[in-house]
Protein backbone atom coordinates (compact mmCIF):
# COMPACT_ATOMS: atom_id res chain seq x y z
CA UNK A 1 0.00 0.00 0.00
CA UNK A 2 1.35 3.56 -0.77
CA UNK A 3 1.95 5.62 2.28
CA UNK A 4 -0.66 8.35 2.87
CA UNK A 5 0.84 10.33 5.70
CA UNK A 6 4.21 12.29 5.67
CA UNK A 7 6.44 14.16 7.43
CA UNK A 8 6.89 16.52 5.06
CA UNK A 9 5.22 17.18 1.12
CA UNK A 10 6.97 19.43 -1.14
CA UNK A 11 5.51 21.05 -4.38
CA UNK A 12 7.84 21.60 -6.46
CA UNK A 13 11.03 19.64 -7.73
CA UNK A 14 13.68 22.20 -8.57
CA UNK A 15 16.29 23.70 -6.90
CA UNK A 16 15.31 24.65 -3.45
CA UNK A 17 12.38 22.09 -3.20
CA UNK A 18 14.99 18.79 -4.33
CA UNK A 19 17.53 20.19 -1.83
CA UNK A 20 14.86 20.30 1.07
CA UNK A 21 13.76 16.91 0.34
CA UNK A 22 17.29 15.47 0.12
CA UNK A 23 18.79 17.13 3.47
CA UNK A 24 15.34 16.10 5.40
CA UNK A 25 15.11 12.38 3.56
CA UNK A 26 18.68 11.87 4.80
CA UNK A 27 17.96 13.24 8.45
CA UNK A 28 15.18 10.03 8.43
CA UNK A 29 11.63 12.13 7.54
CA UNK A 30 9.24 10.47 5.61
CA UNK A 31 9.07 13.02 2.28
CA UNK A 32 6.82 12.98 -0.52
CA UNK A 33 8.29 15.76 -3.48
CA UNK A 34 5.69 16.47 -6.14
CA UNK A 35 5.88 18.42 -9.31
CA UNK A 36 3.18 18.95 -11.65
CA UNK A 37 5.73 18.89 -15.29
CA UNK A 38 7.47 16.08 -16.39
CA UNK A 39 10.58 17.48 -17.31
CA UNK A 40 12.08 18.78 -14.82
CA UNK A 41 14.31 22.23 -15.15
CA UNK A 42 12.40 23.62 -18.61
CA UNK A 43 11.15 26.06 -19.55
CA UNK A 44 14.28 27.67 -18.86
CA UNK A 45 14.69 31.22 -17.54
CA UNK A 46 18.39 32.00 -16.28
CA UNK A 47 21.72 31.19 -17.41
CA UNK A 48 22.30 28.89 -15.09
CA UNK A 49 25.55 29.95 -13.21
CA UNK A 50 26.18 28.82 -9.81
CA UNK A 51 29.77 29.06 -7.35
CA UNK A 52 31.69 26.27 -6.55
CA UNK A 53 31.45 27.70 -2.53
CA UNK A 54 27.28 27.32 -3.48
CA UNK A 55 27.34 23.93 -4.73
CA UNK A 56 29.49 22.69 -1.99
CA UNK A 57 27.93 24.54 0.97
CA UNK A 58 24.75 22.31 0.02
CA UNK A 59 26.35 19.21 -0.08
CA UNK A 60 26.25 19.06 -3.91
CA UNK A 61 29.13 17.41 -6.04
CA UNK A 62 30.24 19.29 -9.00
CA UNK A 63 29.35 16.31 -11.26
CA UNK A 64 30.43 16.15 -14.76
CA UNK A 65 26.49 15.10 -15.37
CA UNK A 66 24.89 18.73 -15.17
CA UNK A 67 28.09 21.06 -15.69
CA UNK A 68 28.24 23.18 -19.16
CA UNK A 69 31.46 25.29 -18.17
CA UNK A 70 33.81 26.31 -15.68
CA UNK A 71 34.05 29.72 -14.74
CA UNK A 72 36.61 31.74 -13.17
CA UNK A 73 35.73 35.03 -12.21
CA UNK A 74 33.72 37.88 -13.81
CA UNK A 75 34.30 41.54 -16.06
CA UNK A 76 31.58 43.98 -15.74
CA UNK A 77 31.46 46.10 -18.78
CA UNK A 78 29.91 50.35 -18.75
CA UNK A 79 27.55 51.07 -21.29
CA UNK A 80 31.00 52.17 -23.49
CA UNK A 81 32.56 49.27 -23.67
CA UNK A 82 35.22 49.77 -20.36
CA UNK A 83 35.25 47.24 -17.78
CA UNK A 84 36.42 45.80 -14.87
CA UNK A 85 38.21 42.31 -14.37
CA UNK A 86 38.03 39.70 -11.72
CA UNK A 87 39.35 37.13 -12.73
CA UNK A 88 40.20 34.68 -9.59
CA UNK A 89 43.61 32.90 -11.76
CA UNK A 90 45.09 35.99 -11.75
CA UNK A 91 43.94 36.98 -7.91
CA UNK A 92 44.27 33.96 -6.41
CA UNK A 93 46.28 31.82 -9.00
CA UNK A 94 47.61 29.14 -5.90
CA UNK A 95 43.54 28.46 -5.98
CA UNK A 96 41.96 29.17 -8.63
CA UNK A 97 42.58 27.66 -12.40
CA UNK A 98 42.62 24.42 -14.47
CA UNK A 99 45.67 23.27 -13.72
CA UNK A 100 46.62 19.75 -11.26
CA UNK A 101 45.43 21.09 -7.45
CA UNK A 102 43.16 24.15 -8.71
CA UNK A 103 39.43 24.24 -8.81
CA UNK A 104 36.63 26.90 -11.03
CA UNK A 105 35.23 29.44 -8.99
CA UNK A 106 32.01 28.20 -10.36
CA UNK A 107 29.90 26.81 -13.13
CA UNK A 108 27.76 26.80 -15.76
CA UNK A 109 25.50 24.20 -15.70
CA UNK A 110 22.76 22.57 -17.76
CA UNK A 111 19.39 23.22 -16.03
CA UNK A 112 17.83 20.20 -17.04
CA UNK A 113 20.26 17.98 -15.97
CA UNK A 114 20.65 19.89 -12.78
CA UNK A 115 17.36 19.51 -11.64
CA UNK A 116 16.95 15.88 -12.33
CA UNK A 117 20.41 15.25 -10.47
CA UNK A 118 19.20 17.17 -7.50
CA UNK A 119 16.09 14.68 -7.48
CA UNK A 120 17.69 11.81 -8.16
CA UNK A 121 19.90 12.41 -5.08
CA UNK A 122 16.73 13.13 -2.84
CA UNK A 123 15.26 10.28 -4.12
CA UNK A 124 18.08 8.01 -3.78
CA UNK A 125 18.39 9.87 -0.16
CA UNK A 126 14.78 8.23 0.46
CA UNK A 127 12.34 11.10 -0.55
CA UNK A 128 9.28 9.34 -3.33
CA UNK A 129 8.82 11.57 -6.04
CA UNK A 130 5.69 12.12 -8.28
CA UNK A 131 6.10 14.02 -11.63
CA UNK A 132 3.02 15.10 -13.02
CA UNK A 133 1.47 15.64 -9.84
CA UNK A 134 -0.37 19.25 -9.21
CA UNK A 135 -1.15 20.43 -6.12
CA UNK A 136 -4.75 21.80 -5.47
CA UNK A 137 -4.74 22.68 -1.86
CA UNK A 138 -4.09 22.37 1.37
CA UNK A 139 -5.96 22.56 5.16
CA UNK A 140 -4.89 22.76 8.65
CA UNK A 141 -6.48 20.34 11.09
CA UNK A 142 -6.86 20.57 14.95
CA UNK A 143 -4.46 17.48 15.20
CA UNK A 144 -1.94 20.43 14.56
CA UNK A 145 -1.94 18.56 10.95
CA UNK A 146 -2.26 19.05 7.64
CA UNK A 147 -4.01 17.77 4.62
CA UNK A 148 -2.61 18.37 0.75
CA UNK A 149 -5.19 17.68 -1.92
CA UNK A 150 -3.41 16.73 -5.09
CA UNK A 151 -4.04 15.59 -8.50
CA UNK A 152 -2.28 13.18 -10.03
CA UNK A 153 -3.03 11.50 -13.54
CA UNK A 154 -6.31 12.85 -13.15
CA UNK A 155 -7.06 11.23 -10.03
CA UNK A 156 -7.93 13.24 -6.68
CA UNK A 157 -5.77 12.26 -3.37
CA UNK A 158 -5.79 13.54 -0.39
CA UNK A 159 -2.54 13.21 1.97
CA UNK A 160 -1.76 13.99 5.65
CA UNK A 161 1.41 15.42 6.46
CA UNK A 162 3.18 17.42 9.23
CA UNK A 163 4.47 20.61 7.11
CA UNK A 164 3.70 21.56 3.42
CA UNK A 165 6.92 22.95 1.88
CA UNK A 166 6.14 25.31 -1.23
CA UNK A 167 8.64 25.50 -3.89
CA UNK A 168 6.36 26.12 -6.88
CA UNK A 169 8.12 28.88 -8.26
CA UNK A 170 7.83 32.56 -8.76
CA UNK A 171 4.06 33.75 -7.56
CA UNK A 172 3.74 30.66 -5.72
CA UNK A 173 0.19 29.17 -5.46
CA UNK A 174 0.78 27.10 -2.53
CA UNK A 175 1.78 30.48 -0.68
CA UNK A 176 -2.07 31.88 -2.00
CA UNK A 177 -3.44 28.87 -0.41
CA UNK A 178 -2.65 30.28 2.93
CA UNK A 179 -3.57 33.47 2.03
CA UNK A 180 0.10 35.26 1.23
CA UNK A 181 0.94 38.20 -0.78
CA UNK A 182 3.12 35.95 -3.36
CA UNK A 183 2.16 38.41 -6.76
CA UNK A 184 5.00 40.58 -7.84
CA UNK A 185 5.07 43.91 -9.31
CA UNK A 186 5.71 44.03 -12.66
CA UNK A 187 8.23 46.95 -12.06
CA UNK A 188 10.14 44.19 -10.08
CA UNK A 189 9.98 41.78 -12.88
CA UNK A 190 12.54 41.82 -15.56
CA UNK A 191 11.33 40.22 -18.93
CA UNK A 192 14.52 38.23 -20.17
CA UNK A 193 15.61 36.69 -23.31
CA UNK A 194 19.20 34.61 -24.27
CA UNK A 195 20.23 32.81 -27.35
CA UNK A 196 22.55 30.23 -26.92
CA UNK A 197 25.19 30.82 -30.29
CA UNK A 198 28.03 29.06 -31.45
CA UNK A 199 30.77 30.91 -33.25
CA UNK A 200 30.97 33.33 -30.21
CA UNK A 201 34.62 33.38 -28.14
CA UNK A 202 34.23 33.64 -24.63
CA UNK A 203 37.74 33.55 -22.06
CA UNK A 204 35.97 31.58 -18.85
CA UNK A 205 34.18 34.94 -17.44
CA UNK A 206 31.19 35.59 -16.59
CA UNK A 207 30.61 39.03 -18.54
CA UNK A 208 28.04 41.37 -17.57
CA UNK A 209 27.01 44.29 -19.50
CA UNK A 210 24.99 47.84 -17.72
CA UNK A 211 24.08 50.20 -19.39
CA UNK A 212 20.37 51.49 -19.85
CA UNK A 213 20.99 52.11 -23.41
CA UNK A 214 21.19 48.18 -23.68
CA UNK A 215 19.15 46.80 -21.11
CA UNK A 216 16.92 49.37 -19.51
CA UNK A 217 16.42 48.21 -15.50
CA UNK A 218 18.57 45.27 -16.06
CA UNK A 219 21.71 43.86 -17.44
CA UNK A 220 22.89 41.66 -20.69
CA UNK A 221 25.26 39.05 -20.43
CA UNK A 222 27.90 36.74 -22.25
CA UNK A 223 28.32 33.55 -20.18
CA UNK A 224 30.49 30.85 -21.75
CA UNK A 225 28.60 27.69 -22.35
CA UNK A 226 30.86 24.74 -22.93
CA UNK A 227 31.44 22.60 -26.01
CA UNK A 228 32.37 26.02 -27.95
CA UNK A 229 28.72 27.78 -27.58
CA UNK A 230 27.86 30.91 -25.51
CA UNK A 231 25.03 32.50 -24.21
CA UNK A 232 23.64 35.82 -25.28
CA UNK A 233 21.37 37.51 -23.33
CA UNK A 234 19.67 40.17 -21.58
CA UNK A 235 16.63 41.16 -19.03
CA UNK A 236 15.06 44.56 -19.36
CA UNK A 237 11.82 46.05 -17.32
CA UNK A 238 8.75 46.52 -18.88
CA UNK A 239 8.23 49.93 -17.57
CA UNK A 240 11.46 51.18 -18.02
CA UNK A 241 11.33 50.42 -22.25
CA UNK A 242 8.56 50.69 -24.75
CA UNK A 243 10.61 47.73 -26.54
CA UNK A 244 10.54 43.54 -25.95
CA UNK A 245 13.30 42.31 -24.92
CA UNK A 246 14.09 40.92 -27.97
CA UNK A 247 14.27 44.00 -29.46
CA UNK A 248 16.84 45.21 -27.06
CA UNK A 249 18.73 42.13 -27.69
CA UNK A 250 19.04 42.32 -31.53
CA UNK A 251 20.31 45.83 -30.48
CA UNK A 252 22.85 44.77 -28.38
CA UNK A 253 24.13 42.28 -30.61
CA UNK A 254 24.14 44.34 -33.61
CA UNK A 255 25.10 48.01 -32.23
CA UNK A 256 27.15 47.17 -29.38
CA UNK A 257 30.68 47.16 -28.60
CA UNK A 258 30.61 43.47 -28.74
CA UNK A 259 29.32 43.75 -32.61
CA UNK A 260 31.92 42.35 -34.29
CA UNK A 261 32.67 39.85 -31.61
CA UNK A 262 29.21 38.27 -32.45
CA UNK A 263 29.80 39.06 -35.94
CA UNK A 264 29.49 35.06 -36.65
CA UNK A 265 27.11 34.24 -34.38
CA UNK A 266 24.90 31.48 -35.18
CA UNK A 267 21.56 31.27 -33.01
CA UNK A 268 21.04 27.22 -31.88
CA UNK A 269 18.40 28.07 -29.17
CA UNK A 270 16.16 30.46 -27.37
CA UNK A 271 14.73 30.90 -24.26
CA UNK A 272 12.95 33.58 -22.10
CA UNK A 273 10.84 33.95 -19.45
CA UNK A 274 10.32 36.30 -15.95
CA UNK A 275 12.79 36.69 -13.38
CA UNK A 276 12.20 38.53 -10.44
CA UNK A 277 14.12 41.95 -9.49
CA UNK A 278 12.36 41.85 -6.21
CA UNK A 279 12.65 41.85 -2.20
CA UNK A 280 12.13 38.57 -0.72
CA UNK A 281 8.14 37.99 0.86
CA UNK A 282 7.62 39.70 4.01
CA UNK A 283 5.77 36.71 5.23
CA UNK A 284 6.91 32.93 4.26
CA UNK A 285 5.47 30.78 6.39
CA UNK A 286 1.65 30.25 7.54
CA UNK A 287 0.07 27.10 10.01
CA UNK A 288 1.82 23.42 8.98
CA UNK A 289 3.50 25.72 5.84
CA UNK A 290 6.87 27.19 4.57
CA UNK A 291 7.52 28.84 1.35
CA UNK A 292 11.31 28.31 -0.04
CA UNK A 293 13.52 29.25 -3.15
CA UNK A 294 11.13 31.40 -5.74
CA UNK A 295 8.03 30.76 -3.85
CA UNK A 296 9.30 33.31 -1.38
CA UNK A 297 11.34 34.94 -3.91
CA UNK A 298 14.84 34.32 -2.69
CA UNK A 299 16.85 35.54 -5.52
CA UNK A 300 19.48 38.04 -5.65
CA UNK A 301 17.26 41.10 -6.33
CA UNK A 302 20.15 43.33 -7.96
CA UNK A 303 21.42 39.57 -10.38
CA UNK A 304 18.20 38.13 -10.52
CA UNK A 305 20.37 35.02 -9.56
CA UNK A 306 18.66 31.98 -7.63
CA UNK A 307 20.43 28.82 -8.06
CA UNK A 308 22.60 29.63 -4.77
CA UNK A 309 19.86 31.36 -2.97
CA UNK A 310 17.56 28.31 -3.93
CA UNK A 311 19.81 25.06 -2.50
CA UNK A 312 21.34 27.10 0.58
CA UNK A 313 17.70 28.22 1.19
CA UNK A 314 16.36 24.68 0.70
CA UNK A 315 19.81 24.01 3.26
CA UNK A 316 18.49 26.39 5.71
CA UNK A 317 14.19 25.05 5.03
CA UNK A 318 15.35 20.87 5.89
CA UNK A 319 17.81 21.91 8.83
CA UNK A 320 15.14 23.69 10.68
CA UNK A 321 12.58 21.10 9.98
CA UNK A 322 14.36 18.73 11.02
CA UNK A 323 15.52 20.15 14.74
CA UNK A 324 11.86 21.66 14.91
CA UNK A 325 9.92 18.60 13.82
CA UNK A 326 12.26 15.94 16.00
CA UNK A 327 11.68 18.25 19.21
CA UNK A 328 8.12 18.12 18.64
CA UNK A 329 7.48 22.17 18.29
CA UNK A 330 4.14 23.61 17.37
CA UNK A 331 3.71 23.87 13.75
CA UNK A 332 0.87 26.38 13.99
CA UNK A 333 -0.33 30.18 15.50
CA UNK A 334 3.01 31.56 14.32
CA UNK A 335 5.53 28.90 15.08
CA UNK A 336 7.32 28.72 12.11
CA UNK A 337 7.77 31.97 11.78
CA UNK A 338 11.08 30.91 13.81
CA UNK A 339 11.82 29.57 9.68
CA UNK A 340 11.90 33.14 8.69
CA UNK A 341 13.96 34.21 11.69
CA UNK A 342 16.79 31.58 11.16
CA UNK A 343 16.93 32.04 6.75
CA UNK A 344 16.61 36.01 7.66
CA UNK A 345 20.42 35.73 9.63
CA UNK A 346 21.58 33.25 7.19
CA UNK A 347 20.75 34.87 4.06
CA UNK A 348 17.69 37.26 4.01
CA UNK A 349 18.65 40.84 5.70
CA UNK A 350 22.15 41.06 2.94
CA UNK A 351 19.41 39.91 0.23
CA UNK A 352 16.70 42.73 1.97
CA UNK A 353 20.61 45.31 1.79
CA UNK A 354 21.13 44.34 -1.51
CA UNK A 355 17.60 45.39 -2.38
CA UNK A 356 17.67 48.39 -0.88
CA UNK A 357 20.97 49.21 -2.79
CA UNK A 358 18.85 48.55 -6.30
CA UNK A 359 16.00 50.73 -5.10
CA UNK A 360 18.23 53.42 -4.32
CA UNK A 361 19.96 52.76 -8.01
CA UNK A 362 16.98 52.73 -9.84
CA UNK A 363 15.08 55.68 -8.64
CA UNK A 364 17.68 57.49 -9.73
CA UNK A 365 15.98 59.31 -12.71
CA UNK A 366 19.48 60.77 -14.06
CA UNK A 367 20.05 58.05 -16.70
CA UNK A 368 23.68 58.68 -16.66
CA UNK A 369 23.95 58.66 -13.06
CA UNK A 370 21.99 55.71 -12.54
CA UNK A 371 24.32 53.98 -15.15
CA UNK A 372 27.26 54.88 -13.06
CA UNK A 373 25.88 53.57 -9.97
CA UNK A 374 24.74 50.19 -11.59
CA UNK A 375 28.84 49.74 -12.93
CA UNK A 376 30.00 50.87 -10.14
CA UNK A 377 27.56 48.75 -7.34
CA UNK A 378 28.07 45.51 -10.06
CA UNK A 379 31.95 45.52 -10.11
CA UNK A 380 31.45 46.06 -6.69
CA UNK A 381 29.81 43.42 -5.81
CA UNK A 382 31.89 40.76 -7.90
CA UNK A 383 34.60 41.53 -6.23
CA UNK A 384 37.17 39.53 -3.93
CA UNK A 385 36.10 41.69 -0.64
CA UNK A 386 32.74 42.20 -1.66
CA UNK A 387 30.14 41.56 1.27
CA UNK A 388 27.53 39.71 -0.51
CA UNK A 389 29.69 37.26 -1.92
CA UNK A 390 27.98 34.35 -0.48
CA UNK A 391 24.37 35.72 -2.10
Amino acid sequence: MPQTDYDLIIIGAGPAGSTTARFASTAGLRVLLVDKRQELGSPIQCSGAISGHGLEAAGIDANPEFIHEAIYGFAIYDEAGARTVHDYRQLKPDDYGSGPGKKPLGYVVDRRRFDRYLMTQAERAGTEVWLKTEGVGYQPQADGSCTVALRRYNQDITLSTRVLVGADGLQSQVGKWAGLQTHIKITELAGCLQFIVDGVETEGLLEIVTGHEWAPGGYAWVFPKGHGYAEIGLGVIATMTDKPAQWHLDKFMQQSFFRKRFANARILEVQGGGVPLAAPLRTQYADNMILVGDAARHVNPITGGGLHTAVAGGKIAADFLIGHLQDGLPLQEGALQAYQNVWLSELGDKMWKLYGIKTDIFHNMNIAQRDEQLYATMSDYFSPTSEFKKI
